[in-house]
């Protein structure tokens, strides 16, 4: 017999006013499923770009790509999990009160990790190490341009990346974010909308250039990002929060030292479920060592997940934003 519970749903694409509660019935967990009471869903530009159609999921759909609560029914047969377990997971459809979740999507948190920092850290998390192991492969002393380096995304890039030893020159919009940014480890900070990036980048390496850029903000800093790059450097397009990169010529990555360039989605490093647990061991494994700490930015009631995707897009937050039930 189904239940009935609150999710946050898409009827047609558009702004965040496309975001309205609905009841809507969640029937029981199917085999090899749990069905989990959803603690915090964390926001994420991933769930804007569906919302608006930039990544097209035909509606009607509940938007939300992870969250963190407490299994309450098994499906046929699941095993390792038992109701009552505390766990986090990456699945469509977190903006609610409950959903069922694959069995194989629900990682168990590590002791004293409540809901909310797990949704604020977990899509987060494994992306970034993603981008920094498995693409540019972050070495002691390498040098790297982290863009938004206040934000959710990266403030847990720059101390991951502090911690492996490279040496982050950050991007911020504020002073204010700067600020937060050097907190987070960032050596330098270059306040983008007062200062020529690319020119900085070069003054800060002696003229080299960076590594990696990673960079989520897109079309508004795209050529400053290939500017910033040391010869056969990486280029790691990674968001499109300002807008999708234009097509460019492949010729230009030769014209600038044989440059790399790649436009990853975690969800392809990790689709099979040994990739993904691997990985979320790793990202425990770096918060165990007190390396990495979820920023923790705004906590937004489900009912007002439009406010939160406008905050997040007008720029208006620092560290990473929940939804809470």
């Amino acid at each position: 017999m189904s239940a009935a519970v609150t999710a946050i749903r898409v009827n047609a694409h558009g702004g965040p006013e496309a975001l309205a509660g609905e009841t809507i019935p969640l029937p029981p967990p199917g085999p090899g499923e749990a069905q989990v009471r959803v603690q915090a869903a964390g926001v994420n530009f991933i769930d804007t770009y569906k919302r608006s159609g930039l990544y097209p999921v035909p509606p009607p759909f509940t938007p939300g790509e992870e969250g963190a609560g407490v299994v309450e029914a098994l499906g046929e047969g699941v095993s390792g999990l038992a109701p009552g377990d505390a766990v986090v997971w990456l699945h469509s459809g977190s903006y609610a009160e409950a959903l069922n979740v694959p069995a194989a999507r629900l990682v168990k948190r590590p002791p004293g990790m409540d809901a909310a920092a797990a949704a604020a850290l977990f899509l987060k998390g494994l992306t970034a190490g993603m981008l920094l192991n498995g693409i540019a492969q972050a070495q002691p002393g390498q040098s790297l341009l982290i863009h938004a380096a206040a934000g959710g995304m990266g403030s847990i890039l720059t101390q991951w990346a502090r911690h492996i030893g490279a040496r982050v020159i950050g991007t911020a919009g504020s002073a204010e974010k700067a600020q937060a940014a050097k907190a987070h480890g960032a050596d330098h900070v270059i306040l983008y909308g007062e200062e020529d990036v690319a020119a900085r980048v070069r003054e800060i390496t002696g003229g080299r250039g960076v590594d990696a850029v990673i960079d989520g903000v897109g079309a508004a800093t795209f050529e400053a990002s290939l500017d910033s790059l040391a010869r056969r450097g990486w280029m790691i397009s990674y968001g499109n929060a300002s807008g999708v990169v234009p097509p460019f010529a492949p010729l230009e990555l030769a014209r600038r030292g044989s440059l790399r360039f790649t436009r990853p989605v975690l969800f392809d490093y990790i689709a099979d479920e040994g990739d993904y647990r691997a990985a979320a061991q790793r990202l425990f494994a770096v918060v165990a060592e007190g390396a990495l700490k979820p920023a923790l930015g705004a906590r937004y009631a489900l009912a007002d997940a439009a406010q939160a995707h406008r905050d997040l897009q007008g720029r208006r937050t620092q560290g990473s934003l929940v939804l809470v039930p």
